[in-house]
Formats: structure tokens, sequence, C-alpha cells
């Protein structure tokens, strides 16, 4: 194996893993040269969580960050007319797949010495990077819009984030992040590639979930799309080492309020973004839409936009099979019933639907959802 190091995916140029750097000279998005991946015997099993594949990650620290992320249930439960596997992401320490990303990616940065963090975030990405900053002692700074309710902060602030109100939409507050970038290394979830070697986990976990097996299709809730992303590389290396026969159909499911890499992938003309109950996946100018399609398009995968009744009835739905799911999660099940009355998958495929996040961090949504007042 050479050694792995940043690249530029439109240019191929690369550098060195050895300097810390979350993008390229010129600011573009960087991922990392392709790694071998690993066999069963390589999972160190006495670990119950995302660091029994440690051997698939491009360097392995003394003291990684963990907290028992990963290691989450894959329920088979009749859905729609057809059985779907539900792999419930948010059994993770902050409640959501995003755990994944920050652990490896913080124990990553650790390791090379970097010991404060910046992330723009007012949800997940923000809760997991606050939660793992603490559990490894580093300092983080979230910014995040004005307009957020303080409700979406606290378990950051609870865990000893700085937190940095910024005038204006999420644009503006990313856009913040990037000039503070100069003084503080920004640990983004939507920018560091060391973060998709932690989604890229998810793979290998259903891998070994479904008896060292790739699934037919997994269906992701998709905002900037580093599911999309981890799914590819995990299962890319999975092929790679020989572990697999094919790639599964890698589907993404977004809001049709804002649905970016999905109208891109079915030829659709680009809209203004509006408010989506899917707030998860509200990213309208994601920085990897090319390498999510790429990932579409090998995979003979797809994607789907949803309305907003389909992605509610989806979420009341969920619940009534026990499934507490938020609704940017929600999308994965509403896309899976859609795909099966397209006929796109079939009743009797191993189809994974990722829940990605807790519906306790929705409660104002799914009140409204039951028709409550809080």
């Amino acid at each position: 194996m050479t050694n792995p190091a940043y690249l530029d995916p439109r240019t191929g140029q690369t550098w060195p893993l050895e300097t810390p750097r979350w993008c390229g000279p010129e600011g573009q998005p960087l991922l990392l040269t392709d790694l071998p991946g690993i066999g069963r015997d390589e999972i160190e099993t006495g670990e119950r969580s995302i660091w029994r594949y440690r051997a698939a990650l491009p360097f392995v620290p003394d003291a990684p960050i963990s907290l028992g992320e990963g290691c989450t249930p894959l329920l088979a439960r009749e859905y729609a007319g057809a059985v779907a596997h539900f792999k419930c992401e948010w059994f993770m320490p902050s409640g959501s797949f995003k755990d994944r990303g920050a652990s490896v990616m913080l124990s990553l940065l650790r390791a090379q010495g970097i010991t404060h963090v910046l992330e723009d975030s007012s949800g997940n990405g923000g809760a997991a990077i606050s939660t793992y900053a603490a559990a490894g002692g580093m300092q983080a700074k979230i910014l995040v819009p004005d307009s957020t309710s303080p409700a979406k902060t606290v378990q950051s602030r609870a865990a000893g984030a700085q937190i940095e109100l910024i005038p204006g939409s999420r644009q503006d507050c990313a856009d913040a992040a990037l000039a503070q970038a100069q003084k503080i290394f920004y640990a983004s979830h939507n920018w560091h590639p060391f973060f998709l070697h932690g989604t890229k986990t998810l793979a290998y976990e259903l891998w070994e979930d479904l008896g060292f097996r790739a699934p037919d299709n997994v269906i992701v809730p998709c905002g900037a799309g580093s599911n999309v992303l981890g799914c590819g590389i995990g299962f890319g290396e999975l092929l790679r080492a020989g572990q697999i026969a094919r790639m599964p159909r890698i589907f993404a499911a977004q809001p049709a309020h804002c649905g970016p890499i999905a109208r891109a992938f079915l030829k659709l003309p680009q809209e203004a973004v509006r408010p989506t109950m899917a707030e998860g996946t509200a990213i309208s100018q994601p920085i990897r839409t090319p390498e999510a399609l790429l990932v579409l398009h090998e995979s003979r995968g797809g994607a789907v936009l949803l309305e907003e009744a389909e992605i509610a009835d989806a979420t009341r739905a969920l619940a009534r099979h026990g499934l507490y799911a938020e609704p940017t999660s929600a999308q994965a099940a509403a896309a899976f019933a859609k795909l099966l009355t397209a006929g796109a998958i079939k009743p009797g495929e191993t189809t994974v639907v990722v829940l990605t996040g807790t519906g306790l961090k929705a409660t104002q949504r799914h009140a409204a959802l039951i028709g409550m007042k809080l």
C-alpha cells in the first residue's frame, strides 16, 4: 500500500497527509487517495465501536476519541408492503450518524497536534463535534445562524463548546467560518476528508451485519452527501479488497424544497430553496456534488425528491412502527416506499434504510405532526 495522501479528485493533485489541511490551496474540497480495504480477519472483534475497523483508516492514532459510537441496530421490519432493513443510527452518543465522522476526524486531527477546532452547524454536526471535542479534551467553536432556536444549541453548549451566533442565513454562517478558518483549524463535517472515513464505517458495519455480504440497496438521507460518499468509499474498499462481489445501489433522498444533488442526478432544473421539515438535509450549495453524483451513477443507484407531505407521512409511520426518527431521517423511509412503487427496487431485495437521527431532536415537529401543542 502506498502512503495515503490528500487528493483533489477533480485534478488528481495530491498532498502529504502529515500536514493537517481541510482544503486545497485554492480552497477546493479534498478526498483521500484510495485505500485498499480490509477483510474480516482484520476486524478487531473485541472492540464494540467503529474502531473495530481501525485497520481500514488512513492511520491509527495512539488514543482514539471514542464513546462507543457505531454498532447500531439493523432491524428487519415490514414497511410499505416489503421488508426494509432499518439501520438505526441515532443509537450514538450525540444522537446521530455524525458521531462516526466526528470520532475519526477529531481522533486523527488530535494525533496531528490540532487541539482547537472550528465548525459551522446548528444541528447534528455541531452536536457531534462538540461532544467528541469534549471527550478528547479539545476546544470547539461552533458558528450557528442567529435565527437558530436556542434549544438546538443546548447540547453543544452543555459539552462546553463556544457558540457564536452569526447574523443572516446558513450560507452567511458558512462564509463566516471560512473567514475564521484563518485562525482556528476548520474541522468541518462538510469539508474534512477524515470525516468521510468515519462515515465509511457504516459500509463496513452493514457488510458485517449482513453476514459479510453487501446489501442490494442502501437508501440514505442526503444533504451535503457525507453518507453517500462514505458508503461509496467504504463499499469501494470492500470491493477492492475482494470482500464483496459488487457495490450496492446507493440512493440519495432529498426534500423537493431543497434537493440540489437529487435534481442534478434527475436532470431537473434547480429551484429556489424553500423551508423544509427535513432541515438536516437543507444544504443549498453542497461542495461535493460532482463526487456524490459519481457514487450514485457508478453504483447504479439514484435519487428521490420528496414532498413535505411524503416526509410527514413517513415520520408518522415510522413512529407507529416504534422507530422515533427525526423527519430528516424519515426521508429514507419515504424514498423506500416511492422506489418500491416505481419498481426501481424489488420487494425481495435486501434494502437498507438508514435512519440518521433521533426524533428526540425534533420534538416540536413531532408534536405538530400529531396535532399537539407544547
